[in-house]
């Protein structure tokens, strides 16, 4: 077994300190007053608690067991298949940060829904009656682990490999 490379150490840290922040973060929420109501950090932003038992946006919320199995499933196979691309195809920059990201705010999430059946999400980002689902931390670290996943995979510089 070969020892890991100062790459797959910074992903790993990386993944580490999103899912520690994820758990943090949800740790000082659930200890706060937001469950009385919302606080109004700026005109445009609010802290909420919300607690979503469902994928993004609230999908399969009322899906019972079976729902719950593959909301705890998805999550598992996309840790591990974004775990084994870091370390066989040892991707650098964007796509291998983003995955860094994905991984980290996956497993936040992950834990979340194991431990207490539902996800905390707690930003609220408005525009006078429009409102983004709320969301936290881990959610942040998967959209823009996301984006620069898939731009590292499109713009990269490496020509592709044959089959």
């Amino acid at each position: 077994m070969k020892p890991p490379t100062r790459q797959t150490f910074l992903w790993t840290t990386i993944a580490v300190v999103v899912l520690i922040l994820d758990i943090a973060s949800k740790q000082i929420v659930l200890a706060s007053p937001l469950a009385e109501g919302p606080i109004r950090v700026l005109p445009f932003f609010r802290l909420v608690l919300v607690e979503n038992s469902g994928a993004a946006f609230g999908l399969l919320a009322d899906g019972g067991p079976a729902a719950r199995a593959f909301l705890i499933a998805a999550p598992v196979a996309v840790c591990a298949a974004l775990a084994a691309y870091l370390l066989a195809a040892k991707p650098t920059g964007a796509e291998a940060l983003g995955c860094a990201l994905v991984l980290g705010g996956a497993l936040g999430n992950l834990k979340d829904r194991i431990a207490r059946g539902k996800v905390v999400d707690f930003l609220d980002f408005h525009i006078q009656q429009w409102h983004w689902p709320a969301f936290n931390v881990a959610d942040s670290a998967i959209v823009v682990g996301t984006i620069l996943l898939i731009g590292g995979v499109l713009f990269s510089q490496k020509p592709p490999k044959a089959l």
